[in-house]
């Protein structure tokens, strides 16, 4: 579906992401994540208050794939300050979300989205773009390392109680 829609996202568009937020967080972690432990970090994480105070930042760059006849989400992409467990320096912006609902995958709209996040890093100015995955992604890591991510250090993701390992990841962007 190379004729996806990719726009920037502004502070209007702060229930949509938070609906594409749990949807596909949902989708992507049902078989690992306990039933009420999912829904009160989609709560937490998910809610338009959350993405209207990452939308306020001017860091921010923030970007919606919608469909391309009825404008309906099918991912995201969201690119802020880090918020990782490494030494981080003042010219470097984290990719802290990148999804897409499964029924898109493959079809080049994450390409697309991280295009994005990465023009955005750029003209930002900033060096390096970091990334946490989890670390039983292995789709995701392979897709990472075709854009010349590597791979610089590790953190764990708490959710309910269970601790999640991720990878992060680092590409430089001379």
């Amino acid at each position: 579906m190379s004729n996806c829609i990719i726009r920037p996202a502004t502070l209007a568009d702060a229930e949509t992401l938070g609906h594409i937020g749990v949807a596909t967080f949902v989708e992507s972690y049902t078989h690992e994540i306990e039933g009420s432990a999912m829904m009160a970090h989609c709560t937490h994480e998910h809610s338009k208050s959350a993405y209207e105070k990452y939308l306020a930042k001017p860091d921010t760059g923030c970007w919606i794939a919608a469909h391309p006849e009825t404008g309906a989400p099918m991912g995201y992409a969201l690119n802020c300050t880090p918020d990782l467990p490494i030494e981080t320096f003042s010219n470097d912006i984290e990719l802290k979300r990148i999804y897409v609902l499964s029924t898109y995958h493959g079809k080049g709209i994450a390409a697309a989205l991280l295009q994005a996040s990465i023009d955005h890093a750029r003209k930002t100015n900033n060096k390096r773009l970091l990334l946490g995955t989890y670390e039983d992604n292995h789709r995701a890591m392979a897709f990472y390392a075709k854009y010349d991510f590597t791979t610089i250090g590790t953190r764990q993701f708490n959710i309910g109680g269970k601790l999640f390992d991720d990878i992060i990841m680092s590409k430089q962007l001379n």
